[in-house]
């Protein structure tokens, strides 16, 4: 089961209070007090690992380390140790009123500041205030709930309405491993495939009202706002193909405009299973059968791997 929309608490570490401490050795009075460690911050680091926010199902709370209390003899407390949290590529988190995108492999950033340390009572001595007996308390760390929500980065997104092929298609094209089934919804979640330097995203099929929450509904139409290029794919075995097409593209229109920018290639899936009858556009015949066929969408994925390049 791919997690893509969880939230947590995240709480960086406390820095350390300042000691009041005083020397005792002769001829060496005055303050030693040491400084409080900084608490540790957190950070989210982007990995490739698309099923990386499964860790965050059981467990909601996370905090880095407190800054330790400084010491006498002018020791100051360490450091809090940092926490870094991994995270799919493409993760948004939202929190504070903003949202922070996490876009590329190793990618690092801070979410969650460390609580300062505190001043121990060395650092307050003056000409006038030789014996300082005042210190400051280590601050506390950020916390904040977080939103984080998955959306997949793929070149190439492939949709339709439920049952149409798009899973078998990833699976010919790829090293895929999709479960394939003649019923609707047999993809529950997005599946993600390689074609050379291309990434494909199969997403779960569209039905009329998603945008709406209908069927699966907007959990998965988000992940085809970062593709680069969509092949929508259309069952030839349809007994309303242009009535398929425009529900798929008003559900993207109407979950967000700018889905309908995209460079968009039709194919008209299950080819060995008859012609698309009253469609007005140009598709591109395939079955899963017909090798020359599959030849075709290669041709067409090296074509836009070049334009890539």
């Amino acid at each position: 089961m791919l997690i893509d929309d969880i939230k947590i608490k995240v709480k960086a570490g406390k820095g350390g209070d300042g000691k009041s401490a005083f020397n005792t050795n002769l001829m060496s009075l005055g303050p030693v007090g040491g400084s409080g460690g900084n608490g540790g911050n957190i950070y989210f680091e982007a990995i490739s690992d698309i099923g990386a926010l499964h860790q965050f199902r059981n467990k909601k709370q996370f905090a880095a380390e407190n800054g330790e209390d400084g010491r006498g003899q002018f020791v100051d407390g360490k450091d809090g140790k940092d926490l870094v949290l991994k995270v799919p590529v493409g993760t948004v988190v939202h929190f504070d009123g903003k949202d922070v995108e996490l876009i590329k492999s190793g990618e690092r950033v801070l979410i969650a500041r460390g609580g300062k340390g505190g001043r121990g009572n060395f650092h307050f001595r003056s000409a006038i205030n030789t014996s300082p007996k005042e210190i400051e308390k280590g601050t506390i760390g950020e916390s904040w709930n977080l939103h984080l929500e998955l959306k997949l980065i793929a070149d190439v997104g492939l949709v339709g309405l439920p049952n149409v092929g798009k899973s078998s298609l990833l699976n010919e094209l790829t090293n895929a491993k999709s479960k394939v089934a003649n019923y609707h919804f047999t993809t529950l979640e997005p599946n993600l495939g390689a074609y050379y330097g291309l990434i494909l995203a199969d997403i779960p099929g569209l039905i009329e009202g998603a945008a709406n929450g209908k069927g699966l509904g907007i959990k998965f139409l988000r992940h085809i706002e970062r593709t680069r290029v969509l092949l929508h794919c259309i069952a030839a075995d349809s007994t309303h193909p242009q009535k398929d097409y425009e529900i798929v593209r008003s559900e993207l229109g109407n979950f967000n405009k700018k889905l309908l920018d995209k460079p968009e290639y039709i194919l008209m899936t299950k080819s060995d299973m008859g012609t698309l009858k009253n469609f007005d556009r140009k598709a591109i015949p395939i079955s899963i059968y017909d090798f020359d066929s599959i030849k075709s969408v290669e041709k067409l994925l090296m074509t836009l791997f070049r334009h890539d390049a």
